[in-house]
């Protein structure tokens, strides 16, 4: 393979994050344990330095590597995308791995090394880099997930994310390996164009099914979602809020790149499993949440539920009428639901104690007379997560909700906005408690953690009067995918 530089251009925000985590690694030899806070300030500026980097990228379009690696505008708005959902839970874990006793400079380092899986996965074109990026995003996650050692619950938080982590890789790769017996080639390119006269053939369709598998796994589709409550609850918190929001918007970024590119002429032989997946993850959600008393457990079924949501846009995504517009609402609903994620998980945060003390949701009585302002944000995420005025979350599921219809999915929708209905009261029973309960509840005092939830529910809501922005650099970004 003869490199050029445009090979280099292609993965220029990837190569600068990556050379920047490696030097960090480095550099935190050298700072004091009880100054790790600036080893976070090194990572965060690595992250804003590439942020910057990929929107300068705008509108370029380039193949690397043989065509193995992309840069388009899809691939820049999940970056994007990325990069700020990692400056959150820098901000996030900053005083909470303090106030833990957990705070260790690999930390930021692991975070960057997952942020650059997640990015490679974003701009892959070949299955194999795919798997690649799987695994460069995913085993940072397992030693996150354990970080708060000798803690049992977080050990075993990372241990049964391994194992199922492990398994379900093994999905991809025999699925990517029955898709070479099919096609011979692991190019998306080289895919399509093989499955482009009608006739697919059996084993590309079973190799795109257990394909379809190991990413359910990582968006926490039901049936693939039994890890899910067991590794949010015993993973720590800022973990937990990178967690969900992070691997999701990467495994959703793969899967909307691999059937979207690949994939569009099994759309037939895929809809209906797709059309299942997506009601009984919200089904199984929205109903398994209302039994929850704990809010981290809470939050994870909430997030199985709202992977059920986001997989509504990939049902229609046969019917090139509608795809566009499908897809893009994907992307708005990922970008509405990581923002609104971190906001809620940084209140977690700041009512979190020692030896998992104020996890409980009846631990927010009182929460609205003490802390009114913290009590208003926590209301305005619930509010978003159920989709109702005048949050993002409502847009959000709006564009979802028209899509599927456009697409002659109705009944699908109203599955949507039954489950929706179903949300509301575990969500509004958060606020009932908040303001209608007594009680004498403990927040943290943390300004990045502040800041943090402020912006948040500051965007949550702003973002809900002018979403066509948002919304046009969505469907610009899909446009080239098809």
């Amino acid at each position: 393979m003869n490199l050029t530089p445009q090979d280099y251009q292609v993965l220029t925000p990837y190569i600068l994050l990556t050379v920047w985590a490696c030097i960090l690694l480095l550099v935190d030899l050298f700072i004091p344990k009880d100054r790790k806070g600036l080893t976070a300030m090194l990572a965060a500026l690595g992250l804003a330095l590439t942020l910057g980097f990929i929107l300068s990228q705008i509108g370029i379009e380039r193949v690397g590597f043989s065509g193995m690696v992309v840069l388009d505008g899809f691939s820049t708005f999940v970056n994007a995308l990325l990069l700020v959902s990692g400056l959150l839970g820098i901000a996030l874990a900053y005083g909470y791995v303090k106030r833990m006793g957990i705070e260790r400079g690999e930390y930021y380092t692991l975070l960057l090394f997952s942020i650059t899986g997640m990015m490679l996965m974003a701009q892959a074109a070949d299955l194999i880099v795919i798997f690649i990026a799987l695994e460069l995003l995913s085993i940072p996650l397992y030693i996150l997930a354990a970080f708060a050692r000798p803690k049992v619950e977080s050990e075993e938080a990372g241990m049964k994310y391994f194992l199922l982590g492990a398994f379900a890789t093994g999905f991809v790769v025999y699925g990517t390996a029955l898709v070479f017996g099919a096609t011979g080639s692991t190019e998306l390119s080289a895919i399509v164009a093989y499955a482009s006269d009608g006739t697919p053939g059996l084993l590309l369709t079973i190799g795109a099914a257990l394909i379809l598998v190991g990413f359910g796994f990582k968006v926490a589709a039901v049936p693939f979602h039994m890890w899910t409550p067991d590794v949010y609850q015993g993973a720590p918190t800022a973990v937990t809020a990178f967690m969900s929001s992070g691997a999701k918007i990467a495994g959703f970024a793969a899967l909307l790149r691999v059937f979207a590119t690949a994939f569009p002429y099994i759309a037939a032989d895929m809809t209906d499993v797709l059309w299942a997946l997506a009601a009984l993850t919200m089904i199984v959600g929205n109903f398994v949440a209302i039994s929850q008393t704990d809010i981290k457990r809470m939050l994870a079924y909430s997030s199985i539920a709202h992977a059920g949501y986001i997989l509504m846009a990939f049902v229609p995504y046969g019917n090139p009428d509608v795809r566009d517009v499908s897809i893009a609402a994907g992307l708005f609903y990922l970008v509405s639901y990581a923002v609104t994620n971190f906001g809620a998980w940084g209140v977690v945060i700041a009512l979190e104690k020692n030896e998992g003390r104020g996890l409980a949701i009846a631990d927010y009585a009182g929460l609205g007379k003490k802390y009114p302002a913290l009590a208003a944000a926590m209301t305005v995420f619930m509010l978003s997560l159920i989709g109702l005025p005048p949050t993002i979350g409502l847009v959000g599921k709006f564009y979802l909700f028209r899509a599927v219809i456009a697409g002659g999915f109705t009944w699908l929708a109203i599955i949507g906005v039954l489950t929706s209905l179903v949300s509301a009261y575990y969500y509004l029973r958060v606020v009932v408690t908040m303001y209608m309960n007594d009680g004498e509840p403990e927040t943290e005092r943390e300004t990045w953690l502040g800041l943090t939830t402020g912006a948040t529910a500051l965007v949550t809501v702003l973002l809900s009067f002018t979403p066509q922005v948002l919304f046009a650099w969505a469907s610009e970004a899909v446009l080239k995918l098809f």
